[in-house]
């Protein structure tokens, strides 16, 4: 029964390295389906200087089409949205968070961070933007840089899920080579929220290199 357990132990941690890094977690702000192109039209309506409407209404309808359109793939489309957006409400700072999250998505990273550094300078509690912002310096290898505004999003209080960014800095000290440190903050990660996945997987995969089997298949069975 060992031999077998340490057999599928095995073939996971060969799994997990081809597939690299585990998964960093990013967000945008409110979740988005694809009901929301069914406001589409209304949104478009709302654009014309006839039209009644709130600024701020129109801006996060076309804000969310932007997000929804880039969660589909129309980085184009997501584009034109958040870019109207931002010509409505050029003071929130959602949209930018949301068009460096867009620019990152197509590489374009210099773009990105600009737009990261004017949503938090709208907002310095925006854990949202924060994240997102990390994630831009992990993946630029900017491990410090990117440890230190994880932190700074972890530690809001009025953060709904504070677990996103200690796994995504404990993924960063992965990468880093910061094995202790890394354990840490999924630790942390897994005492805000027991069930991200991620950082199950990473705890299991440190503790599989560590030769702790029974710790690492219990993880992997959570």
């Amino acid at each position: 029964m060992r031999h077998s357990s340490l057999i599928v132990l095995l073939l996971m941690s060969l799994f997990l390295t081809a597939c690299g890094p585990a998964a960093i977690i990013g967000a945008v702000g409110s979740a988005i389906t694809r009901t929301a192109y069914k406001n589409d039209a209304k949104v478009n309506d709302y654009s014309q200087p006839n039209q009644r409407g709130n600024d701020t209404e129109i801006a996060i309808a076309n804000m969310n089409l932007g997000i929804a359109y880039m969660q589909e793939g129309y980085l184009e489309k997501a584009l034109e949205k958040l870019t109207r957006a931002r010509q409505i409400k050029p003071d929130y700072p959602p949209i930018y968070n949301a068009l460096g999250v867009l620019h990152q998505n197509m590489r374009e990273y210099s773009i990105a961070e600009d737009y990261f550094k004017i949503a938090i300078e709208l907002n310095p509690d925006d854990s949202s933007a924060l994240n997102n912002y990390g994630l831009l310096l992990c993946n630029s290898q900017r491990y410090e840089e990117a440890n230190e505004i994880f932190l700074r999003a972890a530690s809001n209080p009025l953060y709904a899920t504070p677990e996103l960014a200690y796994n995504n800095a404990g993924t960063c000290a992965v990468n880093n080579g910061q094995i202790e440190l890394a354990e840490n903050y999924f630790n942390e990660a897994l005492r805000r929220n027991p069930k991200v996945g991620p950082a199950l997987i990473q705890m299991a995969e440190i503790s599989y290199g560590q030769e702790n089997y029974v710790p690492a298949r219990e993880y992997l069975v959570r």
